[in-house]
C-alpha cells in the first residue's frame, strides 16, 4: 500500500505528501517501483522536479543512472572515479549513463562522461538500439548533440525502425542540427523501415523548404 501511495504521489507531484510518507517510512525511497525502476528515476520520467528534490533528501546515495538523470555532476564523477566500468554499464532497462543524461538533457553530465571515455555510439541494450545522438537530436538538445559529434558520435548511426539522427532533425525542422549532421557526413538517402527518407519526414511535418534541401 505504501509503495502504491509513493507512486501516486510521484505521478501527481504531491511533494508535501511524499515528504511525510518518506519521513515515516524512509526505506520506500530506495525500493523499486512497479515500473522496475527507483522512485527517483520514476520522478525524473514524470518530470516532477519537486518530487526529485524531496526524494534526494531521503536518499543517502544515488547510482550512476540516477546521477545522470537528475544531473548530479559531482556524484557521477565520484562514481566513475571509483569504478570506470560504470561508463559502459547498463541500467535495468538497458540504458547507459550517457544515454540517460542525453534523454534528460543534462549537458554537464554528458560532457563529463565523454571526457572520461564514454562511447557516444554505445546503443541501448533493450532491443531498440537507442543511441545518444538520436536521443539528443530528437529532443532538440542542440548543445548535447554538438558535444556528441565532437566526441566521435557517428552521424549515420541507426536505431530501431532504421531511423537516423537526420530523420529526427528533419522532422523537427531543426536547421542547426541539419547543418551539423550534414557537415559531418549525414546520408540523406537512408530510408526508415517504411521507406521514408529524412526529406519525407520533413515534408510530412510541413517543413517544405527543408524537404527540398534534403532532396538534392
Amino acid at each position: 500500500m505504501s509503495l502504491s501511495l509513493l507512486e501516486e504521489y510521484i505521478e501527481s507531484g504531491d511533494s508535501f505528501a511524499m515528504d511525510n510518507l518518506l519521513h515515516n517510512n524512509p526505506s520506500l525511497a530506495t525500493q523499486k517501483t512497479s515500473h522496475d525502476i527507483s522512485p527517483l528515476l520514476l520522478a525524473c520520467y514524470y518530470h516532477k522536479l519537486q518530487i526529485v528534490k524531496v526524494l534526494l533528501k531521503h536518499i543517502d546515495k544515488v547510482d550512476i543512472y540516477e546521477a545522470a538523470a537528475v544531473g548530479l555532476v559531482n556524484e557521477a564523477a565520484e562514481i566513475i572515479e571509483a569504478d570506470p566500468s560504470q561508463l559502459s554499464s547498463y541500467s535495468n532497462h538497458g540504458f547507459t549513463a550517457l544515454g540517460m543524461a542525453c534523454h534528460f538533457g543534462n549537458e554537464e553530465i554528458v560532457r563529463h562522461l565523454l571526457l572520461k571515455g564514454a562511447d557516444p555510439n554505445q546503443t541501448s541494450d533493450n532491443g531498440y538500439h537507442v543511441n545518444p545522438l538520436y536521443t539528443a537530436v530528437n529532443a532538440n538538445f542542440d548543445a548535447i548533440a554538438k558535444l556528441l559529434v565532437e566526441g566521435g558520435a557517428e552521424v549515420n548511426i541507426i536505431q530501431a525502425g532504421n531511423l537516423t539522427p537526420l530523420h529526427a532533425a528533419a522532422a523537427n525542422g531543426n536547421i542547426e542540427m541539419l547543418i551539423l549532421l550534414l557537415e559531418n557526413g549525414a546520408n540523406v538517402l537512408i530510408k526508415d523501415d517504411n521507406g521514408q527518407t529524412p526529406a519525407n519526414f520533413a515534408e510530412a511535418k510541413g517543413h517544405h523548404e527543408i524537404a527540398k534541401i534534403l532532396s538534392f
